[in-house]
């Protein structure tokens, strides 16, 4: 069994800024992307879509989520599925960090470390 940690170094590194303004640490194997995520109150990600399925876990903070035309929001302890090719979008509601997970397809950006 792997340790997984996220190194405070990465923190700063910013994830998808195509489309996003979140800020975290990438870990990668060679089929799941686990992403420690944070969005500053009044920044998200803006509507975009990947082939991979997704799941935000809310670790504090509140996420206003749209998926395929769905809003609602986010709260810690809960979570939100994005379906394959699912357009979908996030706004901070307050300062929020979140874990993202997905299956690996066809990453768009860089990864910070590995899972191993």
């Amino acid at each position: 069994m792997s340790h997984i940690s996220f190194p405070e170094k990465d923190a700063g590194n910013m994830v998808a800024s195509h489309y996003s303004t979140g800020q975290g640490q990438v870990l990668r194997s060679d089929k799941i992307e686990i992403t420690k995520i944070r969005f500053q109150k009044g920044h998200g990600a803006a509507t975009h879509h990947h082939p991979e399925e997704q799941v935000f876990y809310i670790l504090e903070g509140c996420l206003e989520v749209t998926v395929d035309g769905e809003t609602y929001e986010v709260h810690p302890g809960e979570g939100s599925f994005h379906p394959s090719n699912a357009p979908h979008s996030v706004m901070a509601k307050e300062d929020t960090v979140a874990l993202s997970f997905k299956n690996l397809v066809d990453p768009n950006y860089e990864a910070t470390g590995n899972l191993t």
